[in-house]
């Protein structure tokens, strides 16, 4: 496993990204070896905060913890993840397929920022959309803790399409008409 770490309004000693190294460690079984972990550490009113986000075979899994204690939030954070994995296992198996947790050179993302100062767009991302049913686009933005999800739909022929989060607890579907 690949790891990053990035420290915001921090300084920590060498130590505490040994321990966290150590602990997302756990989550290689999950992975191959090509999965890659960036870490986060910041500290904002006297909270130490880590953001761990693990990405392996295609899938992206997110954690926010946030206590009084680094080794504490490190913990968390991967008992978080650990748990993603657990409450998605047979979903999770459903879609995989014999090389599912091999990465492939399209799934690479890159940022790439824009200079553009009219539109005032901050930063560009860019992904490859992998083909996913709608369900699976649900349960990969659920796993990212994130409102909305881009993906190529497969159950309408590859074409462009969004699921998010409705106030009313349920999901919402954007698609291409043709």
């Amino acid at each position: 496993m690949k790891f990053q770490f990035r420290e915001k309004k921090v300084k920590l000693p060498g130590n505490v990204h040994a321990y966290a190294e150590k602990k997302v460690m756990k989550l290689e079984r999950f992975f191959d070896e090509d999965a890659e972990a960036l870490i986060v550490f910041s500290v904002e009113k006297n909270r130490n905060q880590v953001e761990l986000t693990v990405h392996g075979a295609g899938t992206w899994f997110r954690a926010s913890e946030s206590t009084s204690d680094m080794f504490a939030s490190i913990d968390a954070a991967v008992a978080t993840i650990e748990g993603q994995i657990r409450k998605n296992k047979t979903r999770l198996a459903r879609r995989l397929k014999q090389d599912a947790f091999v990465r492939s050179v399209q799934e690479e993302t890159s940022f790439v920022p824009d200079a553009e100062e009219d539109l005032n767009i901050v930063r560009t991302k860019k992904f490859y959309f992998k083909p996913m049913t709608r369900e699976e686009a649900v349960m990969q933005m659920n796993l990212l803790d994130h409102t909305f999800f881009a993906f190529r739909d497969e159950d309408n022929g590859g074409s462009f399409a969004v699921v998010y989060k409705r106030n009313d607890g349920g999901y919402g579907l954007i698609d291409d008409v043709e």
